[in-house]
């Protein structure tokens, strides 16, 4: 960055941190700091109540500690991004805007167009070009393979040239369930200050949806290094087992809930790395809770943020099985459905703009891909409903892998399932109006009913996969295949009108 002129230092809402981005290397005494609350970002969907209040409260939080450093700080509320940046550089005749890579298509074309002076964006261990190079020596953009070479690369996990523990993947120890009367450890809560309140109080007009903040976020980043410190002591030992678990007594079973310190900028994903495995040093945390966290951070969550950039800004345009149902009323009413799983987990959304992994993919986009709901109403409603939904985070988690949309460029088959899967690795399934087991009358689970007529109007796709061949074959060992074509329009009615 150059030196010895007056800089504008434009943060976005999602790089919180003094040591990365645009402010790495910042001058308190030469530099001012531009933030900019955007009416357009906050009027132009019907967010979560809580995205909303947790991107301003972190955003006015990070300001203040930086006037607190000794920054100069110029917080500008106008109708866009642009508007904002322009009224800045009105009052400082002659200075530059510079910003580090946005994490989004549209800001980073914004930025350009204003004459931002761009810099790499470090919030990701890995870079853009990086990534590019790994992609393009392959043949398939393979997670578990990007996810060995990071291994390699970052040297984490590693003893000489194999890994920790004689494998890289410890996926089969980590598909169990909590036994029935299994105790949690308590969450940490985080209390509400002043600067919370009034961001509360600002967007009480707003057309929002969701409840008001319950302690469960925190809007600093020392909530943020407390969120962290709470998981590694108290829920990392037993992550690894039950991270895929469903249970419909505890919400989070031992996940971090770190993804949306993280996806802001609050926590750097090398100082969270860095923690986890000076814990795992220690030796009380095994293995399987180690490595599947850190897969989650060096692997997953560098892989989809590579995808989005090298797939291209049209990518999420992608509709390959030609789904085009509008989004089920369930999705914004638990009530709407008698389904004890999906009515409980969209409950959990509104209650906390959160859920883990499995009920995102294999309830929430297992439902949207089995009804053939419009991949781009979906995808609009997990970027509005969810706390950590950045642009990057949702455009491949769905339109690939939550819907199949992009016909497998990222994903080698769908992930469909059963009410079979659901009643496995989650316990909803005992108390429910519809069984599992069923998937023909009035008590056969959607799911159940749905999976099958998904791979029978899609017969002919997924023929031609070899990953697919033998569910698809599955469909000729059905006797009564017409009586489930027959419920599945019954299903699909009764969804559509909210009565299911």
């Amino acid at each position: 960055m150059e030196v010895g002129c007056l800089r504008l230092l434009y943060v976005p809402f999602d790089q919180l941190h003094r040591d990365h981005g645009v402010l790495r290397g910042s001058d308190p005494q030469a530099d001012i700091v531009v933030f900019v609350e955007s009416a357009r970002m906050m009027r132009a969907h019907r967010w979560h109540r809580q995205r909303v209040w947790f991107l301003l409260s972190a955003a006015r939080h990070f300001a203040q500690e930086l006037e607190a450093a000794g920054y100069r700080v110029e917080y500008e509320r106008a109708a866009t991004t642009v508007d904002g940046l322009a009224a800045v550089r009105a009052r400082h005749s002659g200075a530059e805007v510079w910003a580090a890579e946005p994490s989004s298509y549209r800001l980073g074309q914004a930025m350009r167009d204003a004459g931002v002076r761009l810099q790499a964006n470090d919030f990701f261990l890995t870079s853009r070009d990086q990534f590019a190079a790994w992609a393009d020596g392959q043949r398939q953009l393979l997670m578990e393979t990007f996810y060995r070479a990071q291994r390699r690369r970052l040297g984490i996990l590693m003893d000489g040239d194999g890994p920790v523990g004689g494998r890289w993947n410890f996926d089969a120890e980590n598909r169990r369930v909590p036994p029935k009367g299994y105790t949690y450890p308590p969450y940490l809560r985080h209390e509400p200050d002043a600067i919370d309140a009034q961001v509360l109080a600002d967007i009480a007009g707003l057309d929002l949806w969701g409840a008001e903040p319950d302690g469960t976020w925190g809007t600093t980043r020392t909530a943020a290094r407390r969120q962290l410190e709470h998981f590694l002591e108290y829920h990392f030992v037993r992550f690894g087992p039950y991270e895929d678990a469903m249970p419909a007594d505890e919400w989070a079973v031992h996940h971090a809930l770190l993804s949306p310190y993280l996806n802001v900028g609050l926590l750097h994903p090398s100082e969270v790395v860095d923690a986890a495995l000076a814990r795992f040093a220690r030796g009380d945390v095994p293995i399987e809770s180690c490595e599947g966290f850190i897969r989650q951070i060096i692997g997953w969550r560098e892989y989809v943020n590579g995808l989005y950039w090298h797939f291209g800004e049209h990518y999420r345009e992608h509709n390959e099985l030609a789904a085009g149902r509008p989004l089920l009323p369930l999705f914004d009413d638990p009530a709407a459905t008698r389904m004890r799983c999906v009515a409980s987990i969209v409950g959990d959304v509104q209650a906390r703009a959160w859920v883990h992994h499995i009920p995102r993919l294999m309830v929430l986009s297992n439902l949207a891909l089995l009804a053939g709901v419009d991949p781009q109403a979906f995808l609009q409603w997990m970027r509005e409903r969810f706390i950590d939904a950045a642009d990057w985070v949702m455009v491949p988690n769905v339109i690939g892998m939550g819907v199949h949309a992009d016909g497998g460029r990222m994903m080698t088959k769908p992930y469909a399932a059963g009410g079979a899967y659901i009643s496995r690795m989650g316990t909803y399934c005992g108390n429910c109006v519809y069984d599992p087991k069923q998937r023909t009358g009035d008590r056969a689970c959607p799911f159940t009913t749905l999976y099958w007529d998904f791979l029978d109007r899609h017969r002919d796709e997924f023929a031609r996969n070899h990953r697919m061949a033998q569910q698809v074959r599955g469909l000729d060992r059905l006797a009564d295949l017409d009586a489930v074509r027959a419920r599945a329009h019954e299903v699909l009615e009764g969804l559509s009108a909210g009565t299911l």
